[in-house]
C-alpha cells in the first residue's frame, strides 16, 4: 500500500503548470514594455537589452524545468525508470542565477538613468550593480562546476571518484545575497521619490510603480523556505548530490525549482512595470486624467484650458528638496536648465503624463535629444505630450509653490528644514530625538545577547575548541577597532549622525543575514566573518549613538543622558539571552535545528531595514564642527590650558582611550568566565549559572540607572573613581571567597562596572570642539579591548584556576583607574572634565567644605522637577584660580 502511495505521488504537473503560467505572464510584460518603449517613448536603452537577456535565460530555465517534469522531476527516485535517469540529471543541472543577475542588472541600469544628478543614489546603485554581477557570476560558476569532473554525474554508472557539492546547500547559502540585493533595489529610489514635490495621488502612483519589487523579496523568502525544507528532508534521508542521487532529490527539490522559476518571472514582471506606464497612460487616458483631477494638495482639477498652467506648476515641483544624503553634492535637480539642454528632469520621468498630446512637438523634442546623445528621463515613463514648458512664465510657478507650501502629503513624511542644533537644545527639546536614538542602544544590546547564545549553540554543534570560541569573540570586538577608524570615520565626518546610523543599521542587517550560510554550511570561517560584520555594524551605531546622546541637550547633563541610554542597552542584553535560551534557541542541538533559528535573524534584518528607513525620514538634530567649536570656546580658558605642554583636552582623551580599553577588556574577561566561576564556587546551587548571569546583567542595568541619578548629585569623576575602586575590591574578594559570598562578589562586579563607560565617554569628549568627532572615533575604537581580556584570563585560568583568573580584570581595572586619578589630581584637568554647572559655583572643593547631600538633593529637585538649569557663564580669572570640588560631600 505504501509503495502504491509513493508511486502515485507526482508534483510534476503542478510544477509545470505554475512555471509555464508565470513565464507567459513575464513574456507578456516584456512585450508590453517594448511596445511602450519602442512605439511610444521611441527609445531603447541598455536596461532594455539587459531585460531581453534576462528573458532569454528565463526561457531556457523554464524549458529545463518543464522537460524535467516529463522525465521524473517531482516524483520519487524509486519510481523513475533507468532510461529517464540521465535526462533527468541533465535537466536538474539548470539554475536561476544568470536570469536573476540579468534582471537585477537591468533594474540597476534603469536606476542609473534616474541618478544623473543624485550622487549618493548613483554610487549606491553602481555598488549594487557590482555586487549583483560579481555574486551572480560566482554562483553561476559554482553551479556549472559543482561536480568534478563536470560530466561525471551524467554517466549511467557514476564513478566513486566523482565529487559534487550539495547544490541545495549552495542555494541556501546564496539566499542572503539575493535578499540583500532585492531590498537594495526596492529601497534605493525611495528617498528620491518620496522627496518629490508632487500631489499626493501622483506620488502614490509613482511609489507603487517602484514598489513591486516587494513581491520579489516575498517570493525569495518563500523559495528559501522550500529550499530549507528540502535540505532538512535530505539530511534526514542521507546526504545527496547530483553524483550520489541520495535523499530523493527529484522529489524534495521539485518545489524549490518551481519557486526559483517564480522568483525569476516575478522579477522580470516587476522590472517591466515602470516601463509599461506610458502604454497604460495611452490605453487608459481617462484613468490617469481622473488621478490628475483628484489632486488634494492645493492644486485642484483642471481641464484643457488649464493644462498649460498646471504644466508650469509641475515644473516648479520637478526638483526634490535637498536631501540630507546629498548635502555635499549640490542641487539634485536642474529642471529648467535641463529643459533648455534637452535633458528632461526626473519628475518628467516619474509623473503622470498629460493626455493632451501633440505627437509632432514631442517627436521633434525626442529627436533633438537623441542627436545630443541625451534622452530625458520623461521618456522612460511618459508618452509624448504637449504643451511644452516655457521657463519664462514664472508667475504661475511661484503661485504653485506658494499654494503647496505647508501642505505635506502622506509621502512627504517630514519637513526637510534642518532642526535646531543639538548643542543648543534644552532637555525638553532634545527628548524626542534622544528617545528615538535610544532605540538603537536597545538594538545593539539585544544583538550582543543573541550573539552570545548563538555562538554558544554553534560551538556545541560543531564541537568547537576554546580557542575557536575566543576567536568568535575576538572577531566581534576586533570590528570595533576596524569600523570607526575606516569607513565609520568617513561617514561620521562627512554625513553626520543620521548617515552614520543608517550605514550602521545596513551593515548590521547584512551581518545578521550572513549567519544563514554560516549555519547551513556549518563553517567556522563563515561564522567568524558573520560575527565580524555584525561587530562592524554595531560599532558604527555606537560611533554615532554615544556622542549623539552626550551632545544632544545641555552639556552639564551629558553623563546622565548617556547612562540612561546605556541602561536601556543593558536591558536589551538582559532580555535577549533569556529569550534566546528559553524560547528562540531552545532545543538547538544539530545542524537542521541551527538552520531553523536563522528565521529569527531574517526577521531582525527586516526590522533593521525598516528602522534605517525611519531614521532617514526622522528629523534628527545635527551638530556641525562650528557648533561644537563654539560650545568649546565658551570655556576657552579651561579647555586650552596645558599640562606638561599638552592641552588638557588631548590628555583627557588619551587617558580616556586607555581607561576605556582596559575597562572593556576587564568587563569581557569577567563575563567570559562568569558561569564557570559560579559552577566552581557554588557547585550544588538550585539556581543555574545561566540564571545567576541573568541576575548579574539585571544588576548591571540597574547600576546604570543609579549612576545616572548619581550624576545629578555628584561630580562624574568622583563617581568614576568609586566605581573603579569597587571593581578592584570585588575582584580581589572574588579570588578568595567561595559559596554565596563568592557569587555575590562577582555579581557586584557587574554593578560597579555599570556606569564606567558612559562617564569615560562623556567626560573625555568634553571641550574637544571641532575635534569632538575624532574623539568619538578613537574612544569607540578603544572598545576593542574586549577582544583581548577573555584570551588573557583564559590562559591564567588554565594554569592557576578560575578564581585566580580574576587577577586579570583586577589589574585592568587598576590601570583604568588612572583616568579618575589624573582628573582629580591635576587642577587643570578637574576644570576641563567637570560639567559646566560645577565649574562656576565650586569655590572651595576641599572635602571639609563640599556641599552636603541635602544641597545635592536640592539640585535634583531643581533640575528634574522644576526643569531649571543655571545659565552658562564664562569663567572669570578668579574662577580659574579656584579649585573645583574634590569630594561629593
Amino acid at each position: 500500500m505504501a509503495d502504491d502511495t509513493v508511486a502515485s505521488q507526482n508534483r510534476g504537473p503542478e510544477v509545470r503548470t505554475v512555471t509555464i503560467a508565470l513565464f507567459v505572464a513575464a513574456t507578456v510584460a516584456v512585450i508590453l514594455r517594448f511596445i511602450s518603449r519602442a512605439g511610444i517613448v521611441r527609445r531603447i536603452s541598455a536596461d532594455d537589452y539587459a531585460m531581453i537577456l534576462a528573458w532569454l535565460i528565463a526561457f531556457g530555465f523554464t524549458f529545463s524545468i518543464c522537460y524535467g517534469t516529463t522525465v521524473g522531476l517531482g516524483r520519487h527516485e524509486e519510481t523513475i525508470s533507468p532510461e529517464d535517469q540521465r535526462p533527468l540529471k541533465i535537466s536538474e543541472y539548470t539554475f536561476s542565477n544568470p536570469a536573476l543577475m540579468a534582471t537585477k542588472a537591468s533594474i540597476c541600469l534603469f536606476y542609473l538613468t534616474l541618478a544623473k544628478n543624485q550622487q549618493i543614489f548613483k554610487w549606491t546603485t553602481i555598488a549594487t550593480l557590482v555586487v549583483v554581477n560579481v555574486a551572480g557570476t560566482a554562483l553561476t560558476l559554482l553551479n556549472i562546476f559543482q561536480c568534478r569532473p563536470v560530466g561525471g554525474p551524467f554517466e549511467e554508472t557514476v564513478s566513486p571518484n566523482v565529487k559534487c557539492i550539495d547544490i541545495i546547500a549552495l542555494y541556501l547559502s546564496s539566499a542572503p545575497i539575493n535578499i540583500i540585493t532585492d531590498l537594495a533595489l526596492l529601497l534605493l529610489p525611495m528617498p528620491t521619490l518620496t522627496a518629490m514635490r508632487l500631489p499626493r495621488n501622483e506620488k502614490i502612483i509613482v511609489i507603487i510603480t517602484f514598489s513591486f519589487g516587494f513581491f520579489v523579496t516575498a517570493v525569495d523568502v518563500v523559495r528559501i523556505a522550500y529550499l530549507q525544507s528540502a535540505s532538512v528532508s535530505r539530511a534526514e534521508r542521507g546526504s545527496a548530490s547530483l553524483a550520489s542521487r541520495g535523499g530523493d532529490f527529484s522529489w524534495v527539490a521539485s518545489l524549490s525549482f518551481m519557486w526559483s522559476a517564480i522568483e525569476v518571472d516575478v522579477g522580470i514582471i516587476c522590472a517591466c512595470v515602470p516601463g509599461i506606464k506610458p502604454l497604460a497612460a495611452k490605453v487608459f487616458p481617462s484613468l490617469f486624467r481622473r488621478i490628475k483631477h483628484s489632486r488634494g494638495s492645493g492644486n485642484h482639477s483642471y481641464g484643457h484650458d488649464d493644462a498649460q498652467k498646471n504644466n508650469h506648476n509641475r515644473a516648479s515641483m520637478m526638483t526634490p528638496p535637498q536631501s540630507p544624503m546629498n548635502l555635499r553634492h549640490g542641487n539634485s535637480g536642474q529642471a529648467d536648465g535641463g529643459q533648455e539642454n534637452g535633458n528632461m528632469g526626473m519628475m518628467d520621468f516619474l509623473t503622470t503624463p498629460d493626455m493632451n498630446t501633440n505627437d509632432q512637438n514631442t517627436s521633434d523634442r525626442i529627436h533633438e535629444e537623441e542627436e545630443d546623445g541625451e534622452v530625458g528621463l520623461v521618456d522612460f515613463l511618459d508618452p509624448p505630450r504637449s504643451p511644452t514648458f516655457h521657463k519664462s512664465d514664472t508667475a504661475m510657478t511661484a503661485s504653485s509653490t506658494k499654494a503647496r507650501k505647508g501642505s505635506l502629503t502622506v509621502f512627504d513624511f517630514v519637513n526637510m528644514k534642518s532642526p535646531k542644533s543639538m548643542v543648543k537644545m534644552s532637555n525638553q527639546e532634545a527628548l524626542p530625538a534622544l528617545c528615538f536614538v535610544t532605540i538603537l542602544f536597545f538594538l545593539w544590546g539585544f544583538a550582543y545577547g543573541l550573539l552570545a547564545i548563538l555562538n554558544a549553540q554553534f560551538r556545541g554543534v560543531i564541537q568547537a575548541s576554546i580557542g575557536q570560541a575566543l576567536g568568535l569573540h575576538a572577531a566581534y570586538f576586533g570590528a570595533y577597532f576596524v569600523a570607526p577608524l575606516t569607513f565609520g570615520r568617513i561617514v561620521f565626518n562627512k554625513g553626520g549622525f543620521r548617515q552614520t546610523f543608517i550605514v550602521g543599521l545596513c551593515v548590521y542587517g547584512t551581518g545578521t543575514m550572513v549567519f544563514w550560510p554560516s549555519a547551513v554550511l556549518l563553517s567556522y570561517p563563515a561564522f567568524l566573518v558573520s560575527n565580524f560584520i555584525v561587530g562592524l555594524g554595531v560599532s558604527t551605531l555606537e560611533l554615532g549613538g554615544n556622542p549623539f546622546i552626550a551632545l544632544c541637550g545641555p552639556p552639564q547633563y551629558a553623563e546622565v543622558r548617556l547612562n540612561i541610554s546605556q541602561a536601556v542597552q543593558a536591558i536589551g542584553s538582559v532580555v535577549s539571552p533569556i529569550l534566546a535560551q528559553k524560547v528562540m534557541f531552545k532545543g538547538v542541538t544539530d545542524a537542521p535545528s541551527l538552520i531553523d533559528i536563522q528565521w529569527t535573524y531574517l526577521g531582525i534584518a527586516l526590522f533593521v531595514v525598516i528602522l534605517a528607513l525611519v531614521f532617514y525620514y526622522l528629523p534628527l538634530p545635527e551638530a556641525t564642527d562650528e557648533d561644537l567649536q563654539k560650545l568649546a570656546d565658551e570655556w576657552e580658558g579651561v579647555n586650552t590650558r596645558k599640562v606638561a605642554g599638552i592641552e588638557v583636552t588631548y590628555l583627557a582623551l588619551a587617558f580616556g582611550v586607555f581607561s576605556n580599553f582596559c575597562y572593556v577588556g576587564g568587563q569581557e574577561a569577567v563575563a567570559s568566565i562568569f558561569q564557570q566561576y559560579v559552577a566552581v564556587v557554588r557547585p550544588r546551587s538550585d539556581i543555574s549559572p545561566f540564571d545567576y548571569e541573568a541576575v548579574a546583567h539585571t544588576v548591571f542595568a540597574l547600576g546604570r540607572f543609579l549612576s545616572a541619578l548619581a550624576g545629578l548629585i555628584f561630580t562624574p569623576r568622583w563617581i568614576l573613581m568609586y566605581l573603579y575602586v569597587g571593581c578592584i575590591i570585588t575582584c580581589a574578594l572574588a579570588m578568595n571567597l567561595t559559596g554565596y559570598a563568592g557569587v555575590a562578589m562577582v555579581v557586584l562586579i557587574f554593578f560597579f562596572e555599570s556606569g564606567i563607560f558612559s562617564i569615560i565617554f562623556a567626560m573625555c569628549i568634553r571641550g574637544l570642539g571641532r575635534r569632538t568627532k575624532m574623539g568619538s572615533v578613537v574612544l569607540t575604537a578603544s572598545t576593542s579591548g574586549g577582544a583581548i581580556g577573555p584570551a588573557i584570563i583564559n590562559a591564567v585560568r588554565n594554569s592557576r584556576g578560575i578564581p585566580y583568573g580574576f587577577c586579570i580584570p583586577l589589574a585592568l581595572f587598576a590601570f583604568g583607574l588612572l583616568l579618575p586619578v589624573y582628573t582629580t589630581a591635576i587642577p587643570a584637568a578637574r576644570h576641563q572634565v567637570d560639567p559646566s554647572h560645577t565649574r562656576s559655583d565650586d569655590v572651595d572643593s576641599s572635602p571639609s567644605k563640599s556641599s552636603s547631600l541635602s544641597k545635592g538633593f536640592g539640585r535634583v529637585i531643581s533640575n528634574v522637577v522644576k526643569r531649571r538649569k543655571r545659565p552658562r557663564e564664562s569663567p572669570t580669572a578668579d574662577d580659574m584660580g579656584e579649585k573645583s570640588r574634590d569630594a561629593p560631600g
